[in-house]
């Protein structure tokens, strides 16, 4: 029985292409190895991690992806990278500070993606990193205070110059370009913060808090939740927790795609870029929380879409 022409031309195009087409995916897979370190296990990092995973299966990149979580033991992070065999790891993917600043140190030359860090000072000295920072920039902070307090252009924020004079600085210059004014109070240590809130409170009419080791902690979180309840001065919030214990707002990370802009820095790695060549960059997707309890106790109107568009309402 001889074999109809069309046939024929199937399985010939099938022997001529099916080898390239292995070859492409065998090359494609071959020597891309990426290490995940996550400094802890619980959600938000597990979310970024199956956004980056999920971003490079969509792109094509098939690859082992080995997963080490360090329960936040330094320790645990130095001797788990040293164990690593670099040859073979194309990319090491580092979630929280711990994780990052430990490969800083130990990785060498290694391409460093970073991801669920505070901001770009936990890359200093480390040439081979980059990645993702949770700090929104200070343009995308004042325009929010706008959305949530259009009548509250005096911003009140207490700071230690060590941790955030720079930052401080370039806020001061920001405001001023967006009609605002910024009221800042320094202080070197926990008990002038009463002294700073009650001078800020003369000026402000909003308080903005800032990530800083000396001004908000557990220890003073209370005090000045409680200052800013009873003066009605509303406070700005540094994450949903603290919108929950009376916070007026904050803003919040969209997890999954903080992993994605991860993975789009890895693919751009693994075409060649060098880590250093490519500039840590801040979430680009906003999301927030509200206390509305709070705004109703100060008095403050909160329009109807921001309320409808939260991520949670407390």
């Amino acid at each position: 029985m001889r074999t109809p022409k069309t046939l024929m031309i199937v399985i010939i195009a099938i022997q001529v292409f099916l080898p390239s087409l292995a070859s492409t995916a065998a090359s494609r897979s071959a020597g891309t190895r990426i290490v995940a370190l996550l400094s802890h296990g619980i959600q938000p990092y597990q979310e970024v991690l199956h956004g980056f995973r999920q971003h490079l299966f969509r792109n094509g990149v098939t690859m082992d992806c080995d997963v080490h979580t360090l329960d936040g033991d330094y320790s645990k992070a130095a001797s788990t990278i040293r164990e690593m065999n670099t040859d073979e790891i194309s990319v090491l993917l580092t979630l929280g500070s711990l994780a990052t600043q430990a490969a800083s140190r130990e990785m060498g030359t290694l391409p460093i993606i970073a991801g669920m860090i505070l901001n770009a000072r936990d890359l200093k000295g480390a040439a081979n990193a980059t990645g993702v920072v949770l700090e929104f920039p200070l343009e995308t902070q004042f325009k929010w205070m706008r959305r949530f307090l259009p009548e509250h252009n005096d911003i009140g924020v207490i700071y230690s110059p060590e941790e955030n004079g720079e930052k401080i600085e370039a806020a001061a210059s920001m405001a001023g370009h967006m009609a605002l004014r910024l009221h800042a109070e320094k202080i070197q240590s926990p008990k002038e913060l009463p002294a700073a809130l009650e001078s800020v409170a003369r000026k402000a009419s909003v308080l903005w808090g800032v990530t800083d080791r000396v001004v908000l902690t557990p220890q003073t979180a209370q005090h000045i939740l409680l200052f800013s309840y009873r003066n009605h001065i509303p406070f700005v919030g540094l994450s949903s927790s603290w919108v929950k214990a009376g916070a007026l707002y904050s803003l919040e990370w969209d997890y999954a795609d903080m992993g994605v802009q991860c993975a789009e820095i890895a693919l751009r790695i693994l075409k060649g870029a060098e880590a250093r060549s490519i500039p840590p960059v801040p979430p680009r997707k906003v999301e927030y929380s509200i206390n509305m309890k709070t705004a109703q106790e100060m008095k403050i109107e909160i329009p109807d879409d921001i309320v409808r568009w939260a991520r949670e309402v407390f």
